[in-house]
């Protein structure tokens, strides 16, 4: 834009009037950016934060929306959780004595042991399966192949070589 003598004072006007940056553009047909240059070469007075603030003038402070610290507890340097398999219970020699209800009560869950992690490998695939949130839902769970978070089948699933468009043209 050509900014003329009236022009710079109808921006003048405008800016003092303290109307946005925006509203001045679109009374002058200009854009916003044109005017915010043009009022910094003019070196006009800086315009007020529109960024809203307390009655007392300070800037307000967002509140957190995330609770701080930790939220698990940590785990030791280069381990991963895994659990031991459930002991099998000694097969019991039949008696005589009437069988009785199963219990309701669910077993106890494995207890939690730290393996190792070798160097930042993962130890078997994490490819899901099932629907989350589900009893079913679990993880592939067969061994992942060196440098790859899957196994070899589910790793051949995940990473598909993109084809180049040329090769399908010169068909």
């Amino acid at each position: 834009m050509d900014w003329t003598e009236e022009a710079i004072a109808r921006l003048r006007a405008l800016w003092d009037e303290g109307h946005s940056t925006a509203e001045i553009g679109r009374r002058m047909a200009v854009s916003k950016n044109a005017v915010v240059g043009k009022a910094h070469r003019l070196n006009l007075p800086a315009r007020p934060s529109p960024i809203r603030r307390d009655p007392t003038g300070a800037p307000r402070v967002a509140t957190p929306r995330r609770v701080t610290g930790p939220t698990l507890p940590p785990l030791p340097a280069e381990t991963a959780v895994e659990r031991e398999p459930a002991p099998v219970p000694a097969p019991r020699a039949p008696s005589a004595a009437p069988v009785s209800a199963p219990s309701l009560a669910s077993p106890r869950p494995a207890p939690l042991r730290a393996v190792p992690l070798s160097h930042g490998r993962n130890v078997s695939c994490c490819w899901p399966i099932g629907e989350p949130g589900t009893k079913s839902f679990r993880f592939c769970d067969a061994d992942a192949t060196n440098g790859k978070p899957y196994c070899g089948e589910h790793a051949q699933l995940a990473y598909v070589r993109v084809r180049d468009r040329r090769d399908e043209a010169a068909a």
